[in-house]
């Protein structure tokens, strides 16, 4: 069975930066694309970061952002320990929202969230003014 739990959040303020981390099972669940997704008070969970599965490379992956989060937001893996990671630099207040890792089966990229059946359960990120 796949498990998916973040870590990381906090409180920051505006212009500083959070590195959120990401473990998934490893030896049954880890050739695959991962995703992080952020829900903001009163809003609908969306698409931040998303990275997929090189079948060719074990360090190179494609990755795709959401336009608000570009340059900004940077999502790695680490495929030994089967963990993703999203750095988070220049942080803005509508940054604000408890940030979910995901996980599925297909190693092809996906900024759906319905393309995810493993999720975590979420971790907190505030950033202050």
């Amino acid at each position: 069975q796949v498990q998916v739990v973040e870590s990381g959040g906090g409180l920051v303020q505006a212009g500083g930066s959070l590195r959120l981390s990401c473990a998934a099972s490893g030896r049954t669940f880890s050739r695959n694309a991962m995703g992080w997704f952020r829900r903001a008070p009163g809003k609908e969970r969306e698409f931040v970061a998303a990275i997929g599965w090189n079948v060719g490379s074990r360090t190179v992956h494609n990755t795709h952002y959401a336009d608000s989060v570009k340059g900004r937001f940077t999502i790695s893996r680490d495929n030994a320990k089967n963990t993703v990671t999203l750095q988070m630099n220049s942080l803005k207040p509508e940054d604000t929202a408890i940030y979910y890792c995901a996980a599925r089966a297909s190693v092809v990229i996906s900024t759906a969230k319905n393309d995810y059946p493993y999720w975590g359960q979420g971790t907190q990120v505030t950033v202050s003014s």
